[in-house]
């Protein structure tokens, strides 16, 4: 399903506009989260690089990313670092908005892929749906479902669709070596989850 425009007589197919939010930056203000010897924001930057350019390769799409570089810091607070990611998104015009997180916790064993979205039955809630599954199939980790969390800020405030993912758990070993020996696979999951939402 692509998104089409009427001008001047034609119908013009343009691409899915996919916004790719690669949490946190790589210092304060709005460091993520470390565990096993890696750093959250490290690692989602890297998932989100391979998932813009299988975006980017794909007709059907077109992506951008929140840190084009590694080093790019957003904001000067928690709270301006997150509107600054919401703002490029809403004016940019973008179709949806992935937010790309690890998660964490005190037990070592916890594992798997969960998303956050801002209320259920919504088309964030059947996106999230679908890049859980898909993400289940490219990586083997645990679908962990999807959660409602209307108070996160790039939920509530994104004027499209929105899907926090939470990817792994970088405290546990097996899902932190995993996100950073093979983040192709984290892409892959994403992209063809949207695809599938898209009915592509």
């Amino acid at each position: 399903m692509e998104v089409s425009a009427f001008l001047g007589g034609f119908v013009l197919i343009m691409a899915i506009r996919v916004f790719i939010d690669q949490g946190h930056n790589p210092v304060n203000p709005n460091a993520g989260a470390e565990g096993q010897g890696y750093r959250e924001q490290d690692l989602v930057y890297e998932i989100g690089v391979i998932l813009s350019d299988l975006l980017n390769a794909d007709p059907n799409f077109t992506a951008r990313l929140s840190r084009r570089s590694p080093d790019v810091i957003l904001g000067t607070s928690n709270a301006s670092s997150l509107r600054t990611r919401v703002n490029d998104a809403n004016s940019w015009g973008a179709d949806v908005f992935i937010s790309l997180h690890t998660n964490a916790s005190s037990n070592e064993s916890a594992t798997g892929t969960e998303a956050l979205v801002f209320r259920n039955g919504s088309p964030a809630y059947r996106l999230a749906e679908d890049i859980l599954r898909a993400l289940n199939d490219s990586t083997g980790l645990r679908n962990r479902g999807v959660v409602l969390r209307p108070g996160l800020y790039v939920l509530r405030r994104t004027s499209m669709p929105a899907v926090l993912v939470e990817l792994g758990f970088i405290t546990n070993p097996r899902d932190a070596r995993l996100m950073s020996n093979r983040p192709d696979l984290f892409a892959e999951g994403i992209y063809q989850g949207l695809r599938t939402y898209y009915d592509l």
